[in-house]
């Protein structure tokens, strides 16, 4: 008497390959602490950059760009792993860990750079106000650069914020990066 005939369906695709715990358990993990920050510190660097108005859109659009759609994909990465569907997604999950976060680290690096230049372009400018009068001057201390950004205390203020963030977010980003490819060579 022969055997029967295995299900095609179930033999053609491997299992999922994931090697971090799915549910709650996940965020007990350094890895699951990370994307947790990523997403924290990826939103404060989106609302201090809205919030600042963006004096500089084109340097700042592509930071607010990175910071939304990282901010997304993370929350989408984090919810499949604690909800436990990225269980019944039969991919290789420790190399997606790895390639996700090497381009949110380029994106993020970029995005830190270009944010830093725009806080750094403001040059030392400042209004002062005319003694005496309701007009306002405007004083250009020490220029740098090619690039010069005329911001406010509070804008400036802000964006030094942001960059802080943006950079605290890109270092995220790196060990993330670092621990899933330690994950993914196992």
């Amino acid at each position: 008497m022969s055997e029967p005939a295995a299900n095609p369906a179930a033999t053609s695709f491997p299992t999922p390959t994931i090697s971090l715990p799915l549910g709650l358990d996940v965020l007990r993990t350094y890895s699951g602490a990370l994307v947790c920050l990523e997403i924290l510190f990826g939103a404060l660097v989106w609302i201090l950059v809205a919030s600042s108005n963006v004096p500089v859109p084109l340097l700042q659009g592509w930071v607010m760009f990175v910071s939304v759609t990282t901010f997304f994909l993370s929350s989408f990465y984090l919810t499949l792993l604690i909800t436990g569907l990225a269980d019944r997604i039969n991919t290789d999950w420790n190399f997606l860990d790895v390639f996700y976060h090497f381009v949110a680290l380029l994106f993020y690096f970029a995005a830190f750079v270009l944010e830093a230049a725009t806080t750094a372009a403001n040059g030392g400018a400042h209004i002062n106000s005319l003694p005496n009068s309701t007009d306002s001057i405007l004083c250009i201390t020490h220029p740098r650069g090619n690039i010069f950004t005329v911001l406010s205390y509070r804008q400036y203020s802000i964006n030094v914020a942001a960059t802080v963030f943006a950079f605290v977010v890109t270092l995220c980003y790196g060990s993330s990066m670092v621990m899933g490819f330690k994950r993914w060579r196992k």
